[in-house]
C-alpha cells in the first residue's frame, strides 16, 4: 500500500489492475463533519 498527503493528512491508496483505490477510512479521519460520505455519494462517484 502506498500513501499520499492531502492538506498535510496521510491517505493510503493501492493500485489493482492499473486502477488506484483510496482509503475511505483515511479520508474520514482527515475530514471534519458527519456528512462527508453522504455528500460525496450524493455528488456521484466516477
Amino acid at each position: 500500500m502506498s500513501e499520499l498527503r492531502v492538506d498535510n493528512q496521510k491517505i493510503n491508496y493501492m493500485k489493482i489492475n492499473n486502477e488506484d483505490y483510496i482509503s475511505i477510512t483515511d479520508m474520514l479521519k482527515s475530514k471534519d463533519g458527519d456528512f462527508f460520505v453522504s455528500d460525496w455519494l450524493r455528488n456521484g462517484i466516477q
